[in-house]
């Protein structure tokens, strides 16, 4: 099965050059030259990787960048004819994986898709999650998760040792110490959040147990 590369550039020179090379290493491109248009391509059949230019006539390729980052974790690879160190930093500070500045090799760019791909696929796991540390970020079932600060760090803690079971005092001390939030209510608040965030994206799944009298656990893979 072909891998989906989804490439955003209006220049249409720059972008056959691109399709290509991708064809040539086993890639199935998709091209479009407007940013509204990736992000409707990302959330109807969502790509493997994006390509992104950053100046696009519609929407800056930050903006699309910044957009796709709240619904999905698509790796993407931006495209830059400026050069300067704070437009790298400020790429990758927004969620992009890497950055590629004009002229560029088009066998390179491939050669980079492929390197990050490799390295954004996601650890096997029963339960369907992974976390990035970097970006503070959870999927599960291929879905990016909503969460709030606190269910973050509750959902990783849980994540970090799968099958034992914590004491509500456990976790309020991994989560919230120091915090003003003291009370063991507070962990089932949260936790039923949890839950509810999962089931939106997984309706039967259920990876977070409850152990009347002792806490809670997270399935073992």
């Amino acid at each position: 099965m072909s891998v989906r590369v989804l490439v955003v550039e209006d220049e249409r020179a720059i972008a056959d050059t691109l399709l290509y090379a991708l064809r040539t290493e086993g890639f199935e491109p998709v091209w479009c030259d407007l940013g509204g248009r990736a992000l409707e391509l990302v959330r109807s059949d969502e790509p493997a990787l994006v390509i992104l230019d950053v100046g696009l006539p519609d929407l800056s390729g930050f903006e699309v960048c910044r957009r796709i980052r709240t619904f999905s974790e698509v790796p993407i690879l931006f495209l830059t004819a400026r050069g300067e160190e704070v437009d790298r930093i400020v790429g990758l500070e927004i969620g992009a994986d890497d950055y590629v500045t004009k002229p560029f090799s088009p066998r390179e760019v491939a050669t980079r898709v492929r390197t990050i791909l490799r390295r954004s696929r996601p650890h096997p796991s029963s339960t369907g999650f992974h976390l990035d540390a970097a970006s503070r970020r959870v999927t599960f079932a291929g879905r990016l998760l909503d969460l709030t600060r606190f269910e973050y760090e509750l959902l990783r803690a849980l994540l970090a040792h799968r099958g034992r079971i914590f004491t509500r005092a456990e976790l309020m001390e991994m989560v919230w110490a120091g915090a003003e939030e003291t009370q063991d209510r507070t962990v089932d608040t949260h936790i039923k959040t949890l839950r509810a965030k999962i089931r939106a994206v997984a309706p039967e799944a259920d990876p977070i147990q409850t152990h009347r009298g002792l806490g809670y656990s997270l399935d073992e893979p």
